[in-house]
């Protein structure tokens, strides 16, 4: 099977991310996850995992914990989505630094490539489809099926230990088939209202899903009063050990180069996680956990991909995000004119992202990702009144004009979706 091949066959599964709604518990089964993976060996058996559930923060923890890992020596599966610009992305393995590699920096270090996909997805096939033409749970969706290559990619290259994002919710979520050493539950807020619930209780009670092995043990971010509560009951009825960044665990004398004090949070969760997997034989030293935070790389988020213009890119996608969005701009950043470049799915709270990105901007650029998800940019328009808002089709013709527009000491902020920041990113490296 050709690269081509392998990805026309992948994009023929139904792919929930490219759906603004659908019914979220009739659709997701992990059932037929288990059932599938059961087929092949169940792969994700003979991984040692951290899997990681919450709102925002998640991309960010789990590189945090891989890049830990990684500078102590050990061999890391990162599993992430979405992606930026290519889905290799969510499939990455880092290897040890060597000495001739100590100061190699890439955007997506160790992403699955091409031939390894391929051949990947052409082996699996045969089981693919016997499976779906037999499945008394329905057919399989993409990011099922790419979950099971990435479970059978990472048992094959002997990972050391894997690091797990859910892709929506928890409890549900094809990645919940692992038995995970660790959980970690960055910051919970209101998201997928729809699906997940339209209280913080309810949404973190598919967030706490994944805390389901008696004896685990969990970090969590400082949370909601309602939705802390939750994970607290959740790991008492379990039986797991819960430990709580602010209370057990401290995060004001971290460092990254990420930045945003939310990101020395998500470092804490990310420490935490690490010092849980000692109790498993997992050794990292105080100067390896240091070296692993200046050294992540977790592109899109607070991003600076130019310097002139001052270009920042950051995939706020809900209130929260947005929220610490605006205060990491405020604090670091000084400039003349705020240009902002906006767009926004469907299924995201456009009322209250517009709300809070609003106050920052001087000038705003609306558009529109190549998804069917995307908000058309004249209904964005509506949010914005007393400033000048200009519509685009795309986000090149976007990323044309905000460049036209910027003078010397402007900003140009581009934000609301990581599809959005994905192709403005594309824009900018191909330039």
């Amino acid at each position: 099977m050709t690269y081509p091949e392998a990805l026309k066959y992948l994009e023929s599964f139904i792919n929930y991310e490219k759906i603004p709604a659908y019914p979220y518990k009739e659709s997701l089964k992990l059932e037929r996850v288990r059932d599938f993976l059961d087929t092949i060996d169940n792969p994700q058996d003979s991984l040692r995992c951290i899997h990681i559930a919450g709102t925002k923060g998640k991309g960010s923890t789990c590189a945090f914990i891989a890049y830990i890992l990684r500078q102590a020596g050990y061999k890391v599966g990162l599993y992430t989505s979405p992606h930026l610009s290519d889905f290799r992305e969510r499939i990455r393995v880092l290897h040890p630094r060597t000495k001739e590699l100590k100061n190699l920096r890439t955007d997506f270090e160790g992403m699955i490539s091409e031939k390894e996909l391929s051949d990947f997805v052409d082996r699996l096939k045969p089981a693919i489809e016997k499976y779906n033409n037999d499945s008394k749970y329905g057919p399989l969706s993409f990011f099922e099926v790419y979950t099971a290559v990435a479970f059978a990619y990472f048992k094959e290259k002997k990972v050391d230990l894997a690091v797990l994002e859910t892709g929506l919710g928890g409890r549900l979520d094809a990645t919940n088939v692992v038995r995970a050493l660790v959980c970690a539950i960055t910051p919970i807020s209101y998201e997928h209202t729809q699906k997940l619930g339209s209280t913080l209780a309810e949404i973190a009670a598919e967030k706490c899903g994944i805390i389901k092995i008696p004896g685990s043990i969990v970090i969590s971010a400082p949370q909601e009063k309602e939705a802390m509560e939750v994970i607290r009951n959740r790991c008492e009825r379990i039986g797991a050990k819960l430990f709580e960044v602010g209370k057990d665990i401290e995060y004001h004398k971290l460092k990254s180069n990420l930045i945003g004090e939310h990101q020395l949070i998500n470092a804490a969760v990310a420490v935490g996680a690490i010092e849980a997997l000692s109790s498993y034989g997992v050794k990292v030293s105080i100067d390896e956990i240091k070296n692993g935070l200046r050294n992540t790389v977790w592109p899109g988020r607070c991003e600076v991909v130019s310097k002139d213009p001052l270009i920042i890119l950051d995939g706020a996608q809900n209130i929260a995000s947005a929220q610490v969005l605006k205060k990491a701009i405020k604090e670091n950043f000084k400039y003349k004119k705020l240009i902002l470049v906006l767009g926004i799915s469907k299924d995201k709270d456009i009322l209250g992202i517009c709300r809070e990105v609003d106050e920052l901007a001087d000038e705003v650029i609306l558009t529109r990702a190549d998804n069917p998800r995307a908000t058309e940019p004249k209904v964005l328009a509506g949010y914005f009144k007393g400033k000048p808002a200009h519509i685009t089709k795309d986000i090149k013709e976007a990323k044309i004009m905000a460049q036209r527009i910027a003078k010397k000491g402007d900003l140009i902020l581009v934000t609301g979706s990581l599809f959005v920041v994905g192709e403005f990113r594309d824009e900018v490296t191909r330039a």
